[in-house]
């Protein structure tokens, strides 16, 4: 994410009077566009680009996604809860998953769907195992 864009106008929504007379994270949380989870308050953007060439199998999946939905946009994020280490083995990812609110999870060739998994009842002291920054 070396890139670094301003978001393209149609895309920008700009702030009432009421939203700029916000202050802290109320202001901050205020959406700035169609796109809110990759636009910085200053209507900006750190970019990634795929290309078919170096990454066939990505760049069709955001293609279809692009087809699906209108949007040629997904958010890249580290995955792992704040405070917690990065997720590095597919046992971490399934936990992490299953921990959190996402619908779906994609490890390789899988698709699963929370709403297919085995729920096992969650000791909530995993919370404290790691100090939130």
């Amino acid at each position: 994410m070396l890139l670094v864009a301003d978001v393209a106008k149609p895309l920008r929504r700009e702030m009432t009077g009421a939203e700029q007379a916000l202050w802290g994270i109320e202001k901050l949380n205020v959406p700035r566009s169609s796109i809110p989870a990759v636009t910085h308050v200053d209507y900006s953007a750190r970019l990634q680009t795929v290309r078919r060439e170096t990454n066939p199998v990505y760049h069709a999946i955001l293609s279809a996604f692009k087809a699906r939905t209108g949007c040629p946009v997904v958010v890249n994020t580290s995955f792992n809860v704040r405070g917690e280490p990065i997720v590095c083995r597919p046992e971490e990812a399934f936990r992490c998953f299953m921990r959190t609110e996402m619908d779906y999870l994609v490890v390789g060739s899988f698709l699963l769907a929370k709403s297919e998994q085995e729920r096992v009842e969650q000791d909530a002291s995993w919370k404290k195992e790691f100090e939130l920054d």
